[in-house]
């Protein structure tokens, strides 16, 4: 894994969101997305939201990368098997997120995130990013059946980049 293309894939979102947000009138933002029943205020949320779960994300790849590979597959299978109750929750936090957290805190919080998303992967062992697990894919189209430590690095700026073209803020 290449840690400096991860670094540069964080600060390219980190200076994304800065431009999306800093750029988008109060209009803008209250605008309903393309695709999703969010509003352009509610999907940025949602966009800040994939990297904040990172954190919690890599805990498990940690854990369950030391455990027999037999754990973390029953344990991809029981979240698949609650994907409607996670779309759910998923689809409610992002509304009442986007609806609570003004603009210029979503920023505070992106810019937060992402100084320790990079602080952690410097720390991380090489051995440690090979380590993985299996996911939930019916979770999110980003979820890869087997994820290393390093694909949880990835994923959220696939994900920000996948709804950064559902914005409609322009």
């Amino acid at each position: 894994m290449d840690r400096s293309l991860v670094h540069e894939e964080l600060e390219r979102a980190r200076h994304e969101f800065h431009e999306l947000v800093e750029h988008a009138g109060d209009a803008a933002l209250r605008r309903r997305s393309n695709g999703t029943r969010w509003s352009n205020r509610q999907l940025l949320f949602h966009m800040l939201l994939g990297y904040l779960i990172i954190r919690a994300l890599l805990r498990l790849v940690r854990v369950f990368g030391r455990l027999p590979r037999g754990a973390s597959r029953g344990y991809a299978r029981l979240l698949n098997a609650g994907t409607k109750p996670f779309d759910v929750v998923n689809f409610l936090g992002s509304y009442a997120g986007g609806n609570t957290l003004s603009p210029h805190r979503m920023v505070v919080m992106f810019d937060h995130v992402i100084e320790k998303l990079h602080r952690r992967l410097d720390a991380e062992s090489e051995a440690d990013l090979t380590r993985g697990m299996y996911y939930p894919t019916r979770w999110d189209p980003f979820f890869k059946e087997y994820m290393t430590l390093g694909d949880v690095y990835h994923f959220p700026t696939q994900h920000f980049d996948f709804h950064r073209r559902q914005l409609t803020l322009y």
